[in-house]
């Protein structure tokens, strides 16, 4: 089935579908991971987004329940350039197309990829639709530049939680709390901004009892479940959209040790006092380079961010910045010089992507332990 990708400067690619018919649109983004594609397109961080992979095969070791990040696909559309319908791998379960099929998300290959990431590359994200009912470059292209983007449109809602749960036995348990979840020695209130479940696998690997919170809990519900610790997860979309979030983070300083990972690090930059802008064409990968200021080691690390927090704008004499991109120098971590407030730009959980950064939950218990 022809399918027609059209981009907001008038750009436009074609390939074909290989889940059914339909048309969406978002921000056109590209992934350098070559493995990983489930975890990728379960992410929420992906919301509102159309996501490419630069790796040409895809769908070859198929899909199953252990590598979910989290209850559904969250990609607005998914552009490869081949493939491959018949997965041959001992953990698969399924294949990548009917996967895709189940939450209605169009799957297109056949696209020339590596030119659509050059493109992104020098013009930046760009907004884009794609489908197979509208091939009409004309309308298309309209159409694009009329969709919503991502700057100042608070997407957090649309992933978090509804209601509160737990995490055990490796899988969320609804109306589950601190009373009735695995007992661990350390209470961790984890807001849902659009986590990934394997920050829960972690934070329970490491003796943690965590209950997830909707990214509306306040700061006097958070502190009323008498917790050891705070996290603040991953999540879509432009971290100065969301309301009300920022002021109850701030309302937490002092009185709890505090983890953030990449919305929570620039959701944190904003309570410092600082600002944050959106990056040219993101972060998004599992081979992006940053460096330990604290000790000048140097992680591979996974991302997946397009805003980042601006430096320039955050008071040195509260906040260190740890870690640095070594691309493009951007902010990758920073700590609180007066509480024990700390958090990292890119995924230390990995899922997918190397394990070179888990050291940074085992730096959150022991800062719950002092």
């Amino acid at each position: 089935m022809k399918a027609l990708i059209a981009l907001e400067d008038g750009t436009i690619f074609e390939g074909r579908s290989f889940t059914g018919s339909g048309e969406t649109s978002g921000e056109i983004v590209f992934n350098t991971g070559m493995s990983g594609y489930q975890e990728v397109l379960t992410d929420p961080s992906y919301k509102g987004q159309i996501v490419t992979m630069t790796y040409p095969l895809i769908g070859n070791y198929g899909v199953n329940p252990e590598d979910m990040e989290s209850d559904r696909v969250q990609v607005e559309a998914f552009l490869i350039k081949e493939y491959h319908a018949f997965p041959s791998n001992f953990r698969s379960t399924g294949n990548l197309a009917d996967f895709l099929k189940k939450d209605n998300i169009l799957g297109i290959e056949g696209i020339d990829t590596r030119a659509l990431t050059r493109h992104i590359r020098n013009a930046g994200a760009l907004k884009g639709i794609v489908s197979t009912e509208d091939l009409d470059p004309h309308s298309l292209i309209q159409k694009a530049k009329n969709s919503p983007g991502l700057v100042g449109r608070d997407l957090v809602r649309e992933v978090t939680c509804a209601e509160p749960y737990g995490w055990s036995d490796n899988r969320p348990v609804p109306g589950s709390n601190f009373s009735t979840s695995a007992p661990g020695k350390y209470r961790v209130v984890a807001y849902d901004f659009g986590l990934k479940y394997n920050q829960l696998r972690l934070l329970a690997e490491r003796n943690c009892t965590v209950q997830v919170v909707p990214s509306t809990a306040t700061a006097e519900e958070i502190m009323a479940m008498k917790p050891d610790g705070v996290f603040l997860s991953n999540g879509p979309g432009d971290p100065a959209a969301i309301p009300g979030v920022v002021e109850n983070i701030h309302a937490l300083f002092g009185k709890v040790p505090i983890f953030g990972i990449c919305l929570g690090n620039q959701l944190l930059g904003l309570a410092y006092g600082g600002n944050t802008y959106k990056l040219k064409f993101g972060h998004r990968g599992v081979n992006q380079p940053v460096k330990d200021l604290l000790t000048g080691k140097v992680e591979i690390t996974s991302q997946n961010h397009g805003f980042c927090v601006d430096s320039a704008t955050l008071n040195p004499e509260d906040i260190e910045l740890t870690h640095i991109n070594l691309n493009d120098n951007s902010v990758e971590g920073m700590r609180h010089r007066k509480y024990p407030i700390f958090s990292v730009q890119y995924h230390p959980e990995n899922a997918p992507g190397p394990h070179d950064s888990l050291y940074l939950f085992d730096r959150f218990i022991d800062m719950m332990q002092q």
